[in-house]
C-alpha cells in the first residue's frame, strides 16, 4: 500500500483523511503468471494499481491474439470502458508475470469521491494520463514505420525486450514476428 499512496503524491497531494482511508477500500491481490484479470464478454468491476510485475491488454480477432497495451510497476490498469460503462468488456487482461497488485471496485471508488472531493480530481488525473497514452499509441500506428514504432518502444521503455515475449511485441507493434526479427536484425 505504501508504494500506491507514493505514486498517488506524484499525480497530486491528498489531505492526510484521504490517505488514512485509502487502505480500508483497496484490496490486495497476488496473482500467477497467465492468470486474467478480465476476459472478453465479462464486466470489468474493479480498477487495479499494479505495484509488481507485468500484464497485457489484448483482444481476440480472427483468432489472433492482438495486444494492444502492456501495463507494467505503478501503472493503473482496468478495462476502462467496461469499468467506466459497465458493458461487458471485448479485451482480455492478462498476466504476463506474477503480479502483485491492488484493487478498488468501481461502488468503493464512488464512495471515496463522494466522501474525498480530492480522490475525485486524482483520477480525473489518472485518466488524463491514460488518454495521453492511448492518442500516442494510435498517432504511433497510423503515422510511423514498423521499425520507427520499434525504435520508439527501445527509447521509451527499453524494459519490455526483456519482460515480454516477442510474440506479444510483434503485435502490440502491429507486425509480425517474422517482420520484428527482421527489424532488430538491422538494428
Amino acid at each position: 500500500m505504501d508504494q500506491l499512496l507514493q505514486h498517488l503524491r506524484n499525480f497530486y497531494q491528498l489531505s492526510e483523511a484521504a490517505e488514512q482511508v485509502l487502505p480500508e477500500y483497496f484490496t490486495k491481490l497476488v496473482l500467477p503468471k497467465n492468470e486474467f484479470l478480465i476476459t472478453q464478454g465479462k464486466i470489468c468491476r474493479h480498477l487495479y494499481f499494479l505495484e509488481q510485475g507485468c500484464l497485457r491488454g489484448y483482444y481476440d480477432l480472427e483468432e489472433k491474439e492482438i495486444t494492444h497495451w502492456f501495463g507494467f510497476e505503478n501503472d493503473f490498469v482496468t478495462s476502462f470502458h467496461s469499468f467506466i460503462t459497465q458493458q461487458p468488456a471485448v479485451e482480455n487482461i492478462q498476466l504476463v508475470e506474477g503480479c502483485v497488485l491492488w484493487a478498488i471496485s468501481k461502488d468503493s471508488l464512488f464512495n471515496l469521491f463522494n466522501q474525498h472531493h480530492e480522490i475525485e480530481r486524482l483520477v480525473r488525473i489518472a485518466y488524463e494520463k491514460y488518454y495521453i497514452r492511448l492518442e500516442e499509441r494510435f498517432v504511433n500506428a497510423r503515422f510511423k514505420t514498423a521499425t520507427e514504432r520499434y525504435q520508439d518502444l527501445l527509447e521509451q521503455t527499453p524494459h519490455i525486450i526483456d519482460r515480454i515475449p516477442l510474440g506479444y511485441i510483434a503485435a502490440y507493434l502491429g507486425i509480425s514476428q517474422e517482420t520484428l526479427s527482421r527489424i532488430r536484425g538491422k538494428l
